[in-house]
C-alpha cells in the first residue's frame, strides 16, 4: 500500500489533465496521472486541430496530446495506463481504487472532461473527423462553403449551427420533433438566420460516405420521418452532433458538489471543489467554453491551487 501513496494523482489525461501533470512535476510533486478509458482525451477523436496556440500550421489531436504527455513526463511524472472506478474523499490520505488496485493520495485533481453524447450509430464513428464531428468550434473552419447539417433541438444545437454559418453557405438542423429544449433567444438567433434550414420529425438512421485509396469521407445520410417512418437520402459535406455533452463525474456522486447535469462545481476563480484538497480542471468543470487551450489553462490553475494547498498543511 506504502508504494501506491502519492502526494499529487491526477485522474484524467487530456490538456487538463498533462498541464496540470507538467506544473506538478516541475515543481517536484512527482505526480501520477491515470490515463483512464481513453487515454489523450477527447482531442484524440479530432484529426486536425488549428486552433491550439504554438502549431502555426496545425497539428494532429493524437499527436498533440502525445507531445502534452512526454512534455509531464519528462520531468517526472508518471502515467498509468488504468481507470479510476471508485474514489472516497470521506477521509485523508483520499482513497483511489481502480479494477485490480488501490491508491492513496493527498491531493487530487479531477480532469476527467466530458464526453459529447453521440447518435450511437456505427457509421457516425466510422466518419468521426471525416465529415463527423462533435465540436462546430474546432472544425467550422473545414467547411468553408460546403453544406452541413446539425443533429439536435436544444441551445447546443442552435448556438453550433449559428456558429457554423460563419464558414458553411448553408446549415440544416435536423430534429426529430417540431418542438424545441433550446432556449428562445437561441431559437430566435437561428431562426432569423438566412443560411439555416429547419428539417423537423426527422432522425439520422445512417451516415452515409465513400472510401477511395484509403481516403475516407462523409456524402450525406439517410434520414427516418418520425411520423410514417419513411427513408430519404440528403447529401452534406458535413454533420455535426449537437445532442449535449456529458462530463464525466459519475464515480464523484454524492461526494463531489455538481450541477443538474453532472458538471463539478468549483469556488469562483479557483479550482476548489467542495472537499479540501480535491481540484477540478477543463472541461469536468466547464459546461461554457470546452476548449483544449481552456483546459490546458485550468490544468494550470488546479496545480498551483493544489500546490498551494499541500504547502499549507506542511
Amino acid at each position: 500500500m506504502a508504494d501506491n501513496h502519492h502526494k499529487i494523482i491526477i485522474i484524467g489525461s487530456g490538456p487538463a489533465g498533462f498541464t496540470a501533470a507538467l506544473y506538478n512535476a516541475r515543481a517536484n510533486l512527482k505526480p501520477v496521472i491515470f490515463e483512464g478509458m481513453q487515454p489523450g482525451g477527447q482531442l484524440t477523436i479530432t484529426t486536425e486541430v488549428e486552433n491550439y496556440p504554438g502549431f502555426e500550421h496545425g497539428i494532429q489531436g493524437p499527436a498533440l496530446m502525445d507531445i502534452m504527455r512526454k512534455q509531464a513526463h519528462r520531468f517526472g511524472a508518471e502515467s498509468i495506463y488504468k481507470e479510476i472506478t471508485e474514489v472516497d474523499f470521506s477521509h485523508r490520505p483520499f482513497v483511489l481504487k481502480t479494477y485490480d488496485d488501490v491508491y492513496t493520495a493527498d491531493a487530487v485533481i479531477v480532469a476527467t472532461g466530458a464526453s459529447a453524447k453521440l447518435l450511437g450509430l456505427e457509421s457516425e464513428k466510422k466518419y468521426m473527423g471525416y465529415g463527423v464531428s462533435a465540436c462546430a468550434t474546432c472544425d467550422g473552419f473545414f467547411f468553408k462553403n460546403q453544406k452541413v447539417l446539425v443533429v439536435g433541438g436544444g441551445d447546443t444545437a442552435m448556438e453550433e449551427a449559428t456558429y457554423l454559418t460563419n464558414h458553411a453557405y448553408e446549415v440544416t438542423i435536423i430534429h426529430r420533433r417540431e418542438g424545441f429544449r433550446s432556449s428562445s433567444i437561441m431559437l430566435n438567433r437561428a431562426q432569423k438566420n438566412p443560411k439555416i434550414k429547419f428539417l423537423l420529425n426527422k432522425t439520422i438512421k445512417e451516415v452515409l460516405g465513400v472510401e477511395q485509396n484509403g481516403i475516407k469521407r462523409m456524402t450525406g445520410v439517410l434520414l427516418e420521418d418520425t411520423r410514417d417512418h419513411s427513408t430519404e437520402e440528403l447529401k452534406s459535406d458535413g454533420l455535426f452532433i449537437g445532442i449535449g455533452h456529458q462530463p464525466n463525474t459519475a464515480i464523484f456522486k454524492g461526494q463531489l458538489d455538481m450541477d443538474e447535469v453532472g458538471y463539478l462545481k468549483v469556488k469562483p476563480g479557483s479550482t476548489y471543489t467542495n472537499i479540501e484538497g480535491v481540484f477540478a480542471a477543463g472541461d469536468v468543470s466547464d459546461s461554457k467554453y470546452r476548449q483544449a487551450v481552456t483546459a490546458a489553462g485550468s490544468g494550470c490553475m488546479a496545480s498551483i491551487d493544489a500546490e498551494r494547498w499541500l504547502e499549507a498543511q506542511e
